[in-house]
Formats: C-alpha cells, sequence, structure tokens
C-alpha cells in the first residue's frame, strides 16, 4: 500500500486526502488505503532510514545545510491531535492548527525534507485522556518545547549517517539553549536572534573588581557591560554582498559583521546591575539591511576567518525550506490529511516526505541530463571541493521506491 498511497499523493488532483486519493485509483478500495495509514500496524522505522540514506544520497555532504523550522497546518475543531490556537509563523496570525517541527536538507537550490514532528501544546500534554484518545505514543506525552523536538530530530538524522556542514534555524529557534546544545554536539550553526539581545565585545575580559568597602569579592565580572546587539552594530555601515544569483537576477542586500561574545554564559550578580549573565563563547554577530529598511540579527559560530560573503551565504540558505513546505503542500497535500490521530498524521507526513524526496530525485537527474551532471553548490563554509555523492539520482530513487 506505500507505494499506492505515495502514488496517490504524486498524482494528479486538488485534494490529497485517503478518499479522493482511493478514488482516483483503480481498484483500491477506501477502507484499505485508510486502514494502512490511521490504523495499520506498521513499523515506520525502516521508511524514515531509507528517507535519510536517499536525502543523502542526493544533497548531503559538507557543503549542505540542516534548516529548522516549523510549518501550520490549519484545521477546523478540536479533536485532530495538537490543533489549538497558536501562533503560525507561515500565516503571520495565530490560528487555530496543528505545528509541525521540520527538518530540511538542502545543498544548492535542492531540498529535501527529512524530518516532521508535531509539537504538543500545553493544551495537549495536560489533559492525559486527550492524549491517550488520539493515541500520542506514552513515550512522547510529557511536555516539550519545539527547541527541544528540533535538537531531538537533529540527534535522529545524525544517527541516520546524514552529512551536513551547518544548522540553520530563524529567531524562534535562535535562544540560547538550542545554540548551546548545538555547539555541545560540535556543530556549525547561524540562527537568528532578537536585535534586543544582549552581548558583550569580543575583547571582555574577566577582573575580580575592587572593592570599596566591605569584604573583597571573590567572583570574577567582566571588565565591560553587555549591550543590545542592534546598539554595538549601530555605527558599522554595512556592505552590498550578492550571495547568490535567483530567477530575477542576483540577490543582494547590506551586511555587517562583528566578533562578540553571547551574553548567555551562567548568571551571576554584579553590583547595582543585579544578575546578569556572564560571557559566553565568541561569536559572529551579523546584521543583514533589507532593502526594505529592516534590519534583522543574526549569530553563527562559524569560524572567525569566515569572509562575510560566506556568512552572508550561509544565513541567507534558510530561505530553501519555505519551498519545499509550500511544495509539500500545494503539490503533495501535506496539509490535506483528514484523520485525527497521532499515528495517522505521522505517517501521512512521511509519505509526503517520500513522494518529495522522489520529485526531487527526478528534477536532480533532469538537471543531470542539461548541465552535465554539475550539480549546483550551496553556500560552502570553506573552498573545497563538494563532497562526493555515490549513486545516481536514478538509482537512489528506485532504491527508496524499492523499500516502500
Amino acid at each position: 500500500m506505500c507505494p499506492l498511497y505515495v502514488a496517490g499523493l504524486i498524482g494528479l488532483g486538488d485534494r490529497k486526502s485517503v478518499q479522493p486519493m482511493a478514488a482516483r485509483a483503480e481498484g483500491v478500495p477506501y477502507d484499505r488505503l485508510h486502514h494502512f495509514i490511521a490504523a495499520g500496524i506498521w513499523d515506520a522505522a525502516p521508511l524514515k532510514r531509507a528517507l535519510l540514506g536517499e536525502a543523502d544520497r542526493l544533497v548531503g555532504g559538507l557543503d549542505a545545510v540542516l534548516v529548522v523550522d516549523d510549518t501550520a497546518l490549519p484545521k477546523k475543531g478540536d479533536r485532530s491531535v495538537g490543533v489549538a490556537p497558536q501562533y503560525a509563523t507561515t500565516l503571520g496570525k495565530t490560528a487555530n492548527c496543528q505545528t509541525l517541527v521540520s527538518l530540511t536538507l538542502a545543498r544548492g537550490e535542492v531540498p529535501v525534507a527529512v524530518g516532521l514532528a508535531l509539537f504538543l501544546p500545553e493544551t495537549w500534554t495536560s489533559d492525559p485522556d486527550r492524549m491517550v484518545s488520539a493515541g500520542v505514543p506514552e513515550g512522547l506525552r510529557a511536555a516539550r518545547t519545539k527547541l527541544e523536538i528540533a535538537v531531538a530530530e537533529i540527534d535522529r538524522v545524525r544517527e541516520g549517517g546524514v552529512r551536513f556542514g551547518c544548522v540553520l534555524a530563524d529567531a524562534g529557534y535562535g535562544s540560547a539553549p538550542f545554540r548551546q546544545a548545538l555547539s555541545a554536539r560540535g556543530l556549525s550553526w547561524a540562527v537568528g536572534i532578537s536585535g534586543r539581545n544582549k552581548v558583550y565585545p569580543a575583547a571582555v575580559t574577566m577582573i575580580f573588581p575592587v572593592a570599596g568597602r566591605g569584604r573583597p569579592r571573590k567572583r570574577h565580572v567582566p571588565d565591560q557591560v553587555s549591550v543590545a546587539a542592534e546598539t554595538i552594530l549601530a555605527d558599522m555601515t554595512g556592505r552590498s554582498v550578492t550571495w547568490r544569483r535567483g530567477t530575477k537576477g542576483r540577490l543582494r542586500a547590506r551586511f555587517c559583521a562583528l566578533r562578540v561574545r553571547m551574553a548567555d554564559g551562567p548568571t551571576q550578580r554584579i553590583g547595582a546591575m543585579g544578575n546578569q549573565h556572564l560571557p559566553g563563547d565568541e561569536v559572529w554577530l551579523v546584521r543583514e539591511e533589507r532593502g526594505s529598511g529592516e534590519r534583522k540579527y543574526y549569530l553563527s559560530n562559524l569560524p572567525a576567518e569566515a569572509t562575510l560573503k560566506q556568512l552572508a551565504a550561509t544565513i541567507k540558505a534558510r530561505w530553501i525550506c519555505e519551498q519545499a513546505h509550500q511544495q509539500m503542500k500545494e503539490e503533495l497535500g501535506l496539509d490535506h490529511f483528514e484523520g485525527r490521530s497521532w499515528t495517522g498524521l505521522h505517517r501521512h507526513a512521511l509519505m509526503t516526505m517520500m513522494a518529495y524526496a522522489f520529485l526531487q530525485s527526478r528534477r536532480l537527474a533532469a538537471m543531470g541530463r542539461k548541465k552535465k551532471n554539475r550539480l549546483p553548490t550551496a553556500p560552502a563554509l570553506d573552498a573545497g571541493d563538494p563532497a562526493g555523492h555515490p549513486g545516481s539520482p536514478q538509482s537512489a530513487s528506485s532504491a527508496t521506491m524499492s523499500a516502500l
């Protein structure tokens, strides 16, 4: 039934929910297709491993990026698993929806979705009976933030052998716990932050303050105060940077970058200033000035010798996940699933990712014929050659479809 379901997602038709897909397929009863996706007893783990292997063969490598984001599935009612009024980034407003934390592997302009995991709001995790009714696995009923889900998904993808050079995320995932979790795993990252986030100058040092009265100080304190990211860059002039060529010409904006130490270390009381975060690791602070006048801020632990163009190209590679989300919804019906269960939703999401990987393999095959097997290069983190990709797109696709 797996090939039939994937074929239904890829095939023609405006709706990609079970009933219309069964109606379009010859000799496939609706009951069988519905049982397969919603209640059938089968293990999704082999398909997940096959998807990771396919994604790595297609676009994996040290010049690939792994983009963390989330996407909303608008819903009516309150019985579908995880549905609740919550802010939907893609909609730009609060809506009644399900939120899937997504991981997208990308190289050049070719994304392949490798993870979609449901976030459960507090209205669900505080209601055990509701979770049982929706079939939420017992081990996943504890409250988890989107950041915790994302880190768990990154661990799963790495264990599956997927190769990438940098993790990217927007400001919704750019908090200190997420950055520190990535650094603890030895991963390179570039994430969005608020311009109000505090940083220290890179030259900050820890000193023993001179005590005017009372007992001598026993703890080091920074010799400089932390300031907002937007403040420390306020006097810097951005430089025009082109990071890639788009369909309408070169994509460019003005960027500036400065080495800083993020104010995300342990908290300590510092005199009249009260509790303050001590300096953390040295990182890049980057400001992007868009044509509209909007300013965006980013942090990255890329090497100190990274160029401004490398920083800009890496940061801007994040957009590709939005294309993947849109294509999976518009072409493959990611948001068309009408079931209510945890199992059904995640199986539908997995089938959608498998279908998308298959379509991307065909796209790469066509690009190979047109460009003599020259795969477009992603924003590289170094000047080295792209990592090798054993196996042709066609053979990789065949292997995955065989797993189905």
